[in-house]
This record gives structure tokens, C-alpha cells and sequence, in this order.
């Protein structure tokens, strides 16, 4: 036996010896093997809660909790489903003693031991003939709880009683549950709950026990957050006939022009004693404007060409490579009579020039840009001087945009407002529709005046003659390259280019083809034959020019 022991004792010390030697070589490994095992011995010994129901439905609620480890947390039960629409609220209030509430979770203070109190509103549930009290007076622990006693006491005798362990849903009895002899108290005892779980007590009381309720929160669901009733129906309703009716006034502003127009329509010719008269007067950037509402890069590229054919600049066709960007130079005519511009006009001449003579296409950007913001605004304020337009029609179309998009972002912010807190979110998508369509019909509101509209008749009536049959004979032979070099900015404007550059290309002042126009140069080997390519290409370029600005909306 003394061998046995011997050898079993030197085998024992050899082990020791090992054991020592690994933990003193790897003290973190130690460490970190130590940890896990800290937390799993961690847990509830015992707990006692002692529950008062007082006569206003309040459950004033007092624990006594022992533990091992690190002090526990308990994540308390304080919202369940109630029906189809609300949850149940369970509001703890006033906690005292050795722990912290931080949302819906207890954290208890202090070294193996706490005390709390707290109070607990919304556990009384009013039945036909009776009350309930339902509570869950233990569990939800981080650790497991060995030993849990409940009692609870109240302002009257106690009906019926019943607890469950276990998870939430849990029907399975506790361990114990009994009344005292007095009849208006019950105990309540379970052993072994597993870290999360519940010990719930229910308890039946007579019906005027107390003069608790439920505390109910409506439970956001879309099936019910855009509810049809009457009331989210006769808002559809009421915003149906908000739309018809901004219809109806999007009809009377813009039908009145279309009656006007209606009334004086008609071709109208563009030559008068064998001279240029366009109608009214109007140059092309006007016509532009007037046509569409809008200050635009076509408007500004027709006048460009505009300004070249009066005499204002001459185009210079630049020589190029077959691969190659075409160019154009821009020349000043220093004969020009500037005082004789329009003020749209004289500021689109000055950002083209900008103090110098003769500039290329390519390299209109830098101020050149930066002026162009000037040209569209004495654009606007042309057609208000003119009489077309009582208001200017981009600040009619920015103040009705405006107050569409206003009213959509009010719209969405209502919309989610109504839908989390009530059933009437349908109201909400009213306003979000509404503002959604004045967003987009604030493009439509500007409205022309009479005079405006009966120009505007004048105007299409003039790209009716123009957009006829072949009216050469009409005109002089050595008045044609003049007067059909008049009729193009407005081609541009009516996307006929390609239709007047080839009958300016076909004649000259004596009725023969030549190699330049007075208004246009070509490069070396370059005839009118060219032209309308060449013209088709220097209004993209220019169109494109203008575009990359950011000054005027492309077309």
C-alpha cells in the first residue's frame, strides 16, 4: 500500500509540476480559460417578492434578491400584445434601493445582495364580472434563479389564482401556489428558472377591487394605419375635387390663350414690298420665349445666328482635319450699331466678345458663361415689357413648383405622423398627391395676356408660311440671299434648318452659286453647296456650347 501511495503521490506531483510550468508559460491562455467559466457560475440564488395591488390599480412591488458573480440584470416584461390593433403597457416607475432602471432593464448594485421597491401601472385587466391581475413578477434575469417566492396581497379577497413558468408564453404550472387563511393573499414559489425565463402570476379579484386599466398603445401595422372610412373617404373625395378643380383653373389660364390664338390663326406671310417683316416684329429669342414659356439654349443660339445675318458679327468657318472638332470663329463688325440691340441682345453680344474681337466657339466658357445668366433674365423681362406676360414666367413656374414640392415634403411628414399614430394616413397621401401634382402643373401656370397670345397666333402662322411649299418666286433674285438669310434664326427656333440652309445655299444675290454669304465664311475649297451641313453643325455646336454652361436647360 505505502508503494502504491508512493508511486500515486509522485505521479500526482509530476502532474502538478506540469500544470504549474503550463500556467506560468501562458498565463493569458489561463486567463482567458478562467473567464467563461466565471460567467456560467454566475446566478440567482434566491429571490422574494413581496406585491401590494392598492385600491388605484397601482402594484407596489418590493424584492429581495441574493446572488453569485457579477451583479445580474433583469430585462422586465413591459409591452405585450393586446388585441389586433394595440399592445399592453407595463410602466415601471419610482424604483428605489440597490439597483438602476435604464429603459426597460433593472441592473442591481452592490456585492451578493439587493433590495428594491418600484411601482407597476397597467397590470389590472377589467373583466364581465371580475378583475384580473397579471404580473411577471420574476424572471427575465441574465442568470439563471434558483429559488423565487411571490407574495402577493390585495384590497380584497382573492377569486381565483394560477402561475406559469417557464418562457413568456409558457403554460406550465409553476411549483406552488396557494391563498392564506385570510383569503386576500397568495404565495407563489417555483424552483429553477433558466436565465430569461418568467414566473407569472394571475390573480382574479371582484370587480370593483380595484379601478385599474390596461395601458393600451396602438401598434403600428399598414393594414390598419390606412384605414377607408368615412372620414379618410370624404378627404379622397374633397381631394378629388381640389384636383378637378385646379384643372379646371389650369384650363381657364392657359385655354384663354388658346382661344386667342384660335381667333387670329393663320399664315401669315413674312414679306412685306419685298422686304423682311417677321410678325409683330419679334425677333427670334423672343419668339423663343414666347413660344414655350422658357428662356432656352435654342433661343439663345438662334440669336446668335440672328445678330451674324443683320450685320452684328460675321461667322468664319474654321479649316479642319478629317477627324478633327469643327470650329467657327466669331468676328465683330466694328460698323455694327450696337445702341440699336435689344437689351437681351446687347448682353448676349457682350458675353460673346467680352472687350475683344473675334473670338472662337470653342472658347466661349469662363465669363462667357457666367454673363449668360444675365441674358436669360433680360429675356424674361423682355417678354414683360412687351406686354405677353403680366408676370415673368420663370418666377410664376418657381413659386408654383415651390409651394407643389412644400406641400408634397408636408404631405410625407403627415403621412408618417397619422400612419404610426392613428388610422387616418390616407389623409396624409391626399396632400402628398395635391402637392405632387401642382409640382408638376406649376410648369403650366404661366398664362400669356391677350396681347401675348394673339402674337403668339401671329407667330405659328408665321412657321405655317415658312414650313410651306417653295416660296422663291415670290421674292426678288437679288433679294433673296438677304431675305432668306432673315428667315433662319427663326428656322432654328422652328427646327427647319436643314430646310432654309439649303435654299439660302441655292442662291445668291445675281441667282448663281457663290462661295461665301456675307454673314458666313467658309474655308479654302469651300462652296454654299456645304452650307446647310455646315449650318446644321454650327447650330449643335454652339446649342451644345451653351448646354455645358449650366446657364439654360438643353432641349
Amino acid at each position: 500500500m505505502a508503494a502504491s501511495f508512493s508511486h500515486r503521490a509522485a505521479g500526482s506531483l509530476a502532474a502538478t509540476a506540469i500544470l504549474a510550468l503550463l500556467v506560468g508559460a501562458s498565463p493569458a491562455l489561463a486567463t482567458v480559460s478562467a473567464s467563461p467559466q466565471a460567467a456560467q457560475d454566475g446566478k440567482v440564488t434566491s429571490t422574494t417578492v413581496r406585491m401590494e395591488l392598492r385600491q388605484d390599480g397601482v402594484l407596489h412591488v418590493k424584492e429581495e434578491v441574493t446572488f453569485e458573480g457579477d451583479a445580474p440584470s433583469r430585462d422586465l416584461v413591459d409591452r405585450t400584445r393586446y388585441d389586433s390593433r394595440s399592445d399592453r403597457l407595463y410602466q415601471v416607475t419610482d424604483l428605489k434601493g440597490d439597483a438602476t432602471l435604464t429603459g426597460g432593464t433593472i441592473t442591481l448594485k452592490g456585492m451578493g445582495s439587493a433590495v428594491l421597491e418600484y411601482d407597476v401601472r397597467g397590470s389590472i385587466t377589467p373583466l364581465a364580472d371580475a378583475q384580473e391581475l397579471r404580473w411577471y413578477a420574476v424572471g427575465g434575469w441574465s442568470v439563471p434563479v434558483e429559488q423565487a417566492r411571490v407574495t402577493v396581497s390585495g384590497p380584497a379577497a382573492v377569486q381565483h389564482l394560477s402561475c406559469f413558468a417557464g418562457p413568456l408564453t409558457s403554460a406550465i404550472a409553476c411549483t406552488e401556489a396557494s391563498m392564506d387563511h385570510t383569503g386576500v393573499a397568495a404565495e407563489f414559489g417555483q424552483q429553477g428558472l433558466g436565465a430569461g425565463e418568467v414566473l407569472t402570476v394571475v390573480i382574479g379579484y371582484p370587480a370593483t377591487a380595484t379601478k385599474g386599466a390596461p395601458v393600451l398603445a396602438r401598434r403600428f401595422e399598414l393594414s390598419n394605419a390606412f384605414t377607408l372610412n368615412t372620414v379618410t373617404g370624404g378627404a379622397l373625395a374633397a381631394l378629388l375635387l381640389l384636383m378637378l378643380g385646379g384643372l379646371a383653373l389650369l384650363y381657364w389660364t392657359r385655354g384663354r390663350d388658346a382661344r386667342v390664338v384660335g381667333h387670329e390663326s393663320g399664315t401669315l406671310n413674312g414679306v412685306e414690298n419685298g422686304h423682311f417683316a417677321p410678325p409683330d416684329g419679334v425677333r427670334p429669342g423672343q419668339i423663343g420665349t414666347l413660344m414655350d414659356e422658357q428662356a432656352d439654349v435654342i433661343d439663345v443660339t438662334a440669336t446668335i445666328v440672328d445678330l451674324a445675318v443683320r450685320g452684328y458679327l460675321r461667322i468664319d468657318e474654321q479649316p479642319r482635319q478629317t477627324y478633327e472638332t469643327p470650329d467657327w470663329r466669331l468676328v465683330r463688325l466694328p460698323t455694327a450699331p450696337v445702341s440699336a440691340l435689344m437689351a437681351y441682345e446687347l448682353e448676349l453680344y457682350d458675353a460673346i466678345f467680352d472687350g475683344r474681337d473675334t473670338v472662337l466657339l470653342s472658347e466661349l466658357q469662363g465669363s462667357f458663361g457666367a454673363k449668360l445668366g444675365k441674358v436669360r433674365e433680360a429675356l424674361y423681362r423682355d417678354v414683360v415689357r412687351q406686354g405677353w406676360f403680366a408676370r415673368r414666367p420663370d418666377t410664376v413656374r418657381t413659386r408654383w413648383t415651390t409651394l407643389g414640392v412644400l406641400l408634397t415634403v408636408l404631405g410625407v411628414l403627415t403621412t408618417f405622423a397619422l400612419a404610426w399614430l392613428t388610422t387616418y394616413g390616407l389623409l396624409g397621401l391626399a396632400l402628398i398627391i395635391a402637392g405632387a401634382a401642382l409640382a408638376v402643373g406649376g410648369q403650366y401656370m404661366p398664362a400669356k395676356t391677350a396681347k401675348g397670345a394673339g402674337a403668339l397666333a401671329h407667330t405659328l402662322g408665321f412657321r405655317e408660311y415658312l414650313s410651306g411649299g417653295d416660296i422663291s418666286d415670290d421674292v426678288p433674285a437679288a433679294q433673296r440671299v438677304e431675305l432668306f438669310s432673315r428667315y433662319l434664326p427663326y428656322a432654328v427656333i422652328f427646327d427647319s434648318v436643314d430646310r432654309w440652309a439649303r435654299v439660302v445655299s441655292s442662291v445668291t444675290g445675281d441667282g448663281r452659286q457663290a462661295d461665301n454669304l456675307y454673314w458666313y465664311h467658309g474655308p479654302a475649297e469651300w462652296d454654299l453647296s456645304r452650307f446647310a451641313d455646315s449650318m446644321r453643325t454650327f447650330t449643335m455646336t454652339t446649342s451644345g456650347a451653351i448646354s455645358t454652361t449650366r446657364q439654360f436647360r438643353s432641349l
